[in-house]
C-alpha cells in the first residue's frame, strides 16, 4: 500500500477552510487506497485528517515522541501508533514509512518538517514526491519566497521544482502521480 506522510498542525487555525481541507484530503486519500503516516495526535489538523481516514477504513500510522504523547494527546484509535525517543527518530520513521509527503497549513513544526524533507530530497536521501496544500493561499508568501531563492541564485530551479503546489486536495494527489 502507498502511504502519504502528511505534515500539519496540532492546532486547527482560524476558520473552517483548514479543517475542511483536512477532511477532503483524508477522504481523497482513502478513496484512492492510500494510507496515512502523520504525527500521531488526536487534536488539531492532525486529528481531523486521521479521523477522516479511519472513518473511511484506511490505515493510519501515527508517530509521536514520548515527550509529546501527553501534550499533543496521542490518538488512541489508530491502526498503529509508534512512540519514539525524540523528534529526530519521529521524522526519520515518518520519512521511511512514506512514499510521498504533503504539507498542509500548520505552524513552525510543519514548516520545519517540510524544509527538512525538501533538503533530504535535494541531497538525494530520497526521491519521493513532495506536495504543498495551499488552502486559502496560506502558503502564498512562502511560495514567493522560494521563487526568490531561485532568482537570487541560492536554490537550483530543479530543487524548487521538487515542491508541487495545489489548492485542491484531489488535484494535488493527481499531480503527485502516486499509484
Amino acid at each position: 500500500m502507498t502511504s502519504i506522510c502528511v505534515y500539519c498542525g496540532s492546532r486547527s487555525g482560524h476558520g473552517d477552510d483548514y479543517t475542511d481541507a483536512a477532511r477532503q484530503l483524508g477522504k481523497a486519500m482513502a478513496a484512492r487506497g492510500f494510507g496515512l503516516v502523520y504525527g500521531g495526535a488526536s487534536i488539531g489538523m492532525m486529528g481531523v485528517i486521521a479521523d477522516e481516514m479511519l472513518a473511511a477504513g484506511a490505515a493510519v500510522t501515527g508517530v509521536i515522541p514520548e515527550s509529546l504523547q501527553q501534550k499533543e494527546v496521542a490518538h488512541d484509535g489508530l491502526t498503529e501508533l509508534l512512540v519514539t525517543a525524540d523528534m529526530h527518530e519521529r521524522k526519520r520513521l515518518m520519512a521511511e514509512r512514506a512514499d510521498a509527503f504533503i504539507a498542509m497549513p500548520g505552524g513552525l513544526g510543519t514548516l520545519e518538517e517540510l524544509f527538512e524533507i525538501l533538503t533530504w530530497g535535494q541531497l538525494r536521501f530520497h526521491a519521493k514526491p513532495i506536495g504543498l496544500l495551499n488552502t486559502r493561499g496560506y502558503y502564498d508568501d512562502l511560495i514567493r519566497f522560494l521563487d526568490g531563492t531561485v532568482s537570487e541564485g541560492f536554490v537550483h530551479p530543479r530543487h524548487r521544482a521538487m515542491l508541487t503546489v495545489s489548492q485542491a486536495p484531489e488535484d494535488l494527489l493527481d499531480v503527485l502521480s502516486l499509484h
